[in-house]
């Protein structure tokens, strides 16, 4: 670990964070849910939002996939994923629907112009709530040349976050 030079989770939560959120949308898969925290961690967001049906920590199937993630990321349960999203650009925050839309903007032509971000990951059946996608400021795809129309969500949240961190970063 020290040749990693990972920090510890106090240095972790005293640290300047990456400007952004993520917003779980009725994420369903608690593997998922872990997924995401351990991505914030690796990114040092400023946190997530777990939204509806979205589990909380503690939990072991959380845990499984979190590696200790959430104790280091701060996160917050929200019981609608609307009020949510509107709380959040009340506060100023620049709100990104990861959905397939007819007028999503592909990932690799996105580009920030603004934090802090709030991005919103939907249900892995339903995708992102219509009512958010409608409240965002962009919407964003990744773009795909197989046979599936989808990425896992999870895997789609590390994707995003590592071309919109390269950004902000300027990697």
């Amino acid at each position: 670990m020290e040749q990693l030079n990972r920090i510890s989770v106090e240095q972790y939560k005293s640290s300047e964070k990456t400007p952004i959120v993520l917003i779980l949308d009725n994420i369903r898969s608690m593997s998922n849910i872990g997924s995401m925290f351990r991505t914030a961690d690796a990114f040092r967001l400023e946190g997530l939002y777990l939204c509806g049906i979205t589990a909380t920590p503690p939990h072991r199937e959380i845990n499984k996939t979190a590696l200790g993630a959430t104790e280091s990321v701060s996160w917050q349960y929200c019981t609608s994923t609307i009020d949510c999203v509107k709380d959040l650009k009340a506060k100023g925050y620049q709100m990104i629907a990861l959905e397939q839309t007819q007028n999503s903007i592909m990932l690799q032509d996105f580009k920030v112009e603004q934090t802090p971000i709030a991005l919103i990951l939907g249900n892995e059946v339903e995708g992102v709530n219509q009512e958010a996608i409608d409240l965002s400021d962009n919407v964003i795809e990744i773009p795909q040349i197989g046979t599936k129309h989808s990425f896992n969500v999870s895997v789609s949240c590390g994707i995003t976050l590592w071309e919109i961190f390269k950004q902000i970063k300027n990697l």
